[in-house]
This record gives structure tokens, sequence and C-alpha cells, in this order.
């Protein structure tokens, strides 16, 4: 995704014609935007495959997030690394292009004191189901069942995106975020989860330093 020069946030609210024009030009000219922004006016990705991305997502999750967050504090997750933890935790968009998705979710609980919006891309069944707590190791037929949880690993590109490692079914994204010690409270669009932290200490330690000290 193109970044914001200062040059173009220095335009008011609203562009005129002719700065409209000049602005039109030097976002064709950084190249192609993902996200299409309204920036005074000029869209950024007014021709996006997805429509208009990410409002059009946005709209559904926002009924799950309280309209007035005055005093939160809220941390998007990119690759900052901040220390503390949050009412809010926006972890969207990245989740299936890590290669260590479990590990990665483990580590953000530690950021979690309230809500984790969590979203990815979702294939495969949408359906999810009650499965047993355990089975023998003859049993593979659940293994062949549609619905059964499952990670689908791209060894090389999905939708020309060679980071596109590992795309969840929807049980697969409940399943692991109750491991991760979470719980879900509101689903709100197909690829959107509002989880809190329930569980996601044992004895005083997160549940990924018990697995990386060997007493999980």
């Amino acid at each position: 995704m193109s970044s914001v020069p200062e040059s173009i946030q220095d335009f008011p609210t609203r562009a005129t014609a002719l700065e409209a024009g000049q602005l039109a030009r030097r976002i064709w000219e950084l190249g192609e935007w993902f996200h299409n922004f309204d920036l005074h006016g000029v869209p950024t990705a007014p021709h996006h495959f997805l429509g208009d991305f990410p409002n059009i997502k946005w709209r559904r999750i926002a009924k799950a997030i309280p309209d007035d967050l005055t005093g939160a504090s809220v941390l998007d997750v990119g690759c900052d690394k901040l220390p503390g933890e949050f009412d809010y935790v926006l972890f969207m968009g990245l989740f299936y292009h890590l290669r260590y998705p479990l590990l990665a979710l483990d580590n953000l609980i530690k950021k979690v004191a309230g809500k984790l919006v969590f979203q990815t891309m979702v294939r495969g069944s949408a359906r999810v189901q009650e499965w047993a707590d355990d089975y023998p190791i003859w049993n593979t037929q659940i293994f062949e069942e549609r619905d059964f949880p499952a990670m689908y690993f791209i060894e090389k590109s999905y939708s020309n995106d060679p980071t596109n490692w590992w795309i969840p079914n929807c049980a697969a994204v409940e399943g692991m975020l109750r491991s991760s010690g979470l719980a879900i409270e509101e689903h709100p669009e197909p690829e959107t989860w509002i989880c809190s932290p329930v569980s996601a200490t044992r004895q005083g330690k997160f549940i990924v330093d018990h697995e990386l000290q060997g007493t999980l």
C-alpha cells in the first residue's frame, strides 16, 4: 500500500478542481493502492476489485465497536513493538500473511487488555459444529469431513500474492482463538471475530511462554 506523502497531507479539507487534478496525478504516480482512501475528495483506489474497500467491510464490523472510544487505548497491529496492553487491539488482514500464525496469535494476546478485533481471509467451509475432545488414531474419517477445522497452506501464491501462507476455514479460526485463551463474543461479519482474553494465562504465565518452556 502506498504511503501518503507530506505534500498530500498539506491539502485543505477538500481540494479545488485544480488541486484535485494534481492530487489524482500524484496518487497515480505512487502506483497501485490497495485501500481506497478519500483524500480531500479524491479516491485512491476507485476501481478496487473488492469495491469501496475497506469501507464496505468496516461498515459491517463497526456495529460491534462502541461509537465513543474516548479514553480507550487502541493498537492497530502492524509491525511496531510497543510496551503495555491496550483496550482494543485490531489484528486485521495479517493472520494469513504469516508463516507462523498461531505463534503470532499467542504472542499478540499479551497486548490485549480488553477486546481483540480479529479478521482474516477465510476459505473452505463456513460451518462450525461441535467435535469430540479426542479421537483414536485409527479414526481418519474426521479429516475427510468438510467442516472439520483446517488450514490451507499456500506454497507459492494466491491471488497473485506470495505472502498468502495459511488460510483457515471458519472452524479453524474459532478453534485457534479458543486455544489461545480467547472467548468469542461476536462474529459481526464472515471474516471477523470480536474476542476477549479469559484464559490466556495459566499459573501466572502466558500460553506461549509455557509452550516455549515446555510446561504447557
